[in-house]
């Protein structure tokens, strides 16, 4: 079937003999007639090997199979070659593993012996008795919380003027300068409303106080103490009313008949109070914010200074763990 298009030429009956190749009918070579004696024989040249293998005598050699034959030849050297290769690498190889462990060696046995004078024993064979240490694990620094807590524990000295030191105290870059301090153990006397018998039903031993003003604002700070902090913790959920201003050093009477800002918190065995208004005796309001930002002041001031009492005795007694 044909597609059309150019067609290859076919080869024809008579083509031309490639170059190179004796015709298809090589003359006969001239043989005598009758045998000569040996001595007039012509002479002949001797049979050499074919260096061509699968050619024929006057025929073309077949060069693919020359190809292959080189190629194989060439492939046994190469082989021969890579396996010489191997053979001195692995010896390399093996004499420089030998020297490395060699020399490994010598420098372990260098650097892992101890160097001793002589006749005298390494550290390590001392006859010495070994360094022990204890398996038992040390004890933790004490809480402060364990010393505010009870009284039996909380043995440091308190006094208005420790809990309350200074002129003034600065919070957050305000200054208050400091009034009148003192100090009762009738806990109730120093109350307002109905604290007194709270605190006295719970077991308070003493009462704190001072007062501090900035800017027409003045703040009563108060500090009740108890045996326990169950005791404590008791007297806050059940306070009403207030600690009473304590007016002096400078500072007038104050939330006498008017309004003012009460707060009650506690820590440990203390319950800390504060009683906040105008010094000109104005009611407080909601939004006199001037008040509110006082009370929040002294009362992180009392908390401050009740837990650094804490705080130092649990440091002391880390000190002294035998006492």
């Amino acid at each position: 079937m044909s597609f059309g298009g150019p067609q290859w030429p076919q080869q024809g009956p008579e083509q031309p003999q490639p170059y190179g190749q004796p015709p298809q009918q090589p003359p006969q070579p001239w043989q005598p007639q009758q045998p000569l004696p040996p001595h007039q024989q012509p002479y002949q040249q001797p049979q050499q090997p074919n260096p061509f293998p699968g050619a024929q005598q006057g025929h073309t050699p077949d060069w693919g199979a020359l190809a292959d034959a080189s190629a194989a030849r060439n492939k046994r050297r190469r082989g021969l070659l890579i396996g010489g290769g191997v053979v001195a690498a692995l010896a390399v190889g093996a004499v420089v593993a030998t020297s490395v462990v060699l020399t490994n060696k010598k420098n372990d046995d260098a650097t892992n012996r101890p160097v001793t004078p002589t006749g005298s024993a390494a550290p390590g064979d001392s006859a010495g008795p070994a360094p022990t240490f204890s398996s038992v694990a040390p004890l933790p620094p004490p809480n402060p919380m364990d010393f505010l807590s009870d009284a039996k524990k909380d043995k440091a000295p308190l006094s208005a003027e420790g809990l309350f030191p200074g002129k003034k105290l600065t919070m957050s870059g305000r200054p208050y300068q400091k009034g009148a301090t003192s100090a009762t153990t009738d806990c109730a006397a120093v109350t307002q409303g109905g604290l007194g018998p709270v605190l006295k039903s719970n077991g308070c031993t003493r009462v704190l106080r001072a007062t501090y003003v900035k800017d027409g604002v003045a703040v009563t700070v108060g500090v009740a103490v108890f045996p326990t902090d169950d005791q404590a913790l008791k007297a806050k959920k059940q306070a009403a009313g207030g600690i009473a201003p304590l007016a002096g050093a400078g500072v007038g009477d104050f939330c006498h008949a008017t309004v003012c800002l009460r707060r009650t918190n506690s820590i440990g065995r203390y319950v800390y109070l504060t009683q906040t208004g105008f010094a000109d005796g104005r009611k407080v309001t909601t939004g006199d914010k001037a008040v509110f930002q006082t009370a929040d002041d002294l009362g992180t001031f009392a908390f401050n200074q009740i837990y650094a009492r804490g705080r130092a005795q649990a440091s002391a007694a880390a000190g002294a763990p035998g006492e």
